[in-house]
């Protein structure tokens, strides 16, 4: 039983009343900044009502620190959160639900209950008169869409000695792949059918929905209906005012995990070609079903690789437009930890050159990787051990966290275990309640362990 158990579960009804009151906050950072910025007050608030020292760094990020010692740790959380379509959840996606032993909203597992532990953690500590090294719990706004807020965070204070993010699963996460966003646009739209094509909401997720808006009336319609009898996915088509309205249905997931999901624009694009033929859809949508198409890991745009370290390269198709005016997609690329992000993106841009079509680099982020003798590594593992009797397991995901704005000095710890299904990113996003609270005690240990360690 971990020592601190007991002042958690005294905690427990005002933790869950405090996090449906951040859930409620609408912080979709795709859909501004007002939001996360509310969400950011009012954890800033809360921690000065416990007593707690905060700074808010330029409306963008903040923190709350607790101690005096030498060191300086780190627990880096977010506040912002993806989109949510409240038409196909279960319940409100923007407030708390608890129903047959989970926690249920936008943002319980990624990442506002884990940004709400952490800092009921730190007035844990504080209150149990726990003294030690300083212990920042640092809350960003922007996390979801580049994290520009830790590169204005760490412009004006120090990088933590040592730090973790929770906004992974157990156990440690000790390598990130790098991660590519890119802009794949035609000049000139030269399609001859399609006059709006749309889907995604974000660009690291797989899209659940699209549409499109095709030139033609029954011959057309009977066309498209008959090739969907023979191609995976769901598709539904109907007359409009300006031609027929196809509309592909699938299922959302990250994009560090494709293969979860199935993919509405790829399965769109794929099912427009075989109906139409390249010449009447053009090379924009050709490209979509000839190099990604229902695959994940990029084997049809050439760059397919992977490594013993992390695993296989993915491709995700995240955002389609297509208008009278412009045609634009997004890719969401996870590489390998060893391999070098310019080959990646010289293998994309040769097979968009191979259709006429442009490449541009939204954002990148650079692989990371640990050395499992790392301070922080043993100090999780020891965290892990103390509350759950067992050793964590050394892992690597495609997932891109903030452990790598850390420069090698922090990794990702919890707080989804490996057995609870959390469809973060996914509808009906939710954890387990008592295995939350089991990382609530893990978090709890781990800050404790941060907070005694000596450098020697």
């Amino acid at each position: 039983m971990n020592k601190f158990d007991d002042m958690i579960e005294s905690y427990r009804e005002e933790f869950l009343r405090d996090l449906n009151e951040l859930l409620s906050v609408r912080s979709v950072s795709a859909e501004g900044d007002k939001l996360p910025r509310q969400a950011l007050n009012l954890m800033l608030e809360k921690a000065e009502s416990y007593g707690l020292k905060t700074k808010n760094v330029n409306n963008i990020a903040g923190h709350a620190e607790y101690g005096d010692g030498e060191l300086l740790c780190g627990v880096l959380t977010h506040l912002d959160v993806v989109p949510a379509n409240a038409e196909n959840w279960s319940c409100e996606p923007f407030a708390l639900t608890r129903k047959n032993g989970r926690l249920y909203g936008r943002g319980v597992a990624d990442d506002k209950g884990a940004a709400l532990c952490a800092l009921y953690c730190l007035r844990i500590l504080k209150d149990c008169g726990v003294t030690g090294n300083r212990i920042r719990v640092i809350f960003g706004t922007s996390e979801e869409i580049g994290m520009e807020d830790m590169t204005e965070y760490f412009s004006s204070e120090p990088v933590p000695d040592m730090s973790f993010t929770p906004d992974a699963e157990y156990g440690i996460c000790k390598g990130e792949k790098g991660i590519y966003h890119l802009e794949i646009s035609s000049r000139h739209n030269l399609n001859s059918c399609i006059s709006h094509f749309e889907s995604g909401t974000a660009n690291n997720v797989v899209p659940e929905s699209a549409y499109a808006v095709i030139n033609g009336g029954k011959n057309e319609k009977e066309q498209l209906e008959k090739t969907a009898l023979s191609q995976q996915g769901e598709f539904v088509t109907e007359s409009v005012t300006d031609g027929i309205r196809v509309t592909s249905i699938g299922n959302a997931a990250h994009a560090c995990e494709p293969e979860k999901g199935f993919n509405a624009a790829a399965a769109l694009a794929v099912l427009l070609r075989r109906t139409f033929g390249d010449e009447t859809v053009g090379s924009f949508t050709a490209f979509i079903a000839d190099c990604i198409g229902s695959e994940t890991n990029g084997k049809s745009a050439g760059v397919m690789m992977s490594d013993t370290e992390s695993g296989e390269l993915t491709l995700t198709l995240s955002r389609v437009k297509i208008t009278e005016e412009e045609a634009k997609a997004v890719i969401d690329i996870r590489y390998p930890v060893t391999s070098c992000g310019e080959t990646v993106l010289s293998g994309v841009r040769e097979s968009a050159k191979k259709y006429g079509l442009d490449v541009r680099v939204i954002d990148e982020e650079k692989p990371l990787f640990l050395d499992e003798n790392s301070d922080i590594v043993k100090i999780l593992s020891k965290a892990y051990r103390s509350a759950t009797g067992s050793e964590p397991e050394l892992y690597t995901t495609g997932g891109g966290t903030y452990a790598r704005t850390l420069g090698g000095k922090g990794v990702a710890f919890g707080p989804v275990f490996p057995d609870d299904d959390s469809r973060m990113h996914n509808t009906d996003e939710s954890l387990n309640e008592e295995y939350f609270f089991k990382h609530f005690g893990i978090c709890l240990e781990a800050m404790n362990e941060m907070m005694k360690f000596r450098d020697r």
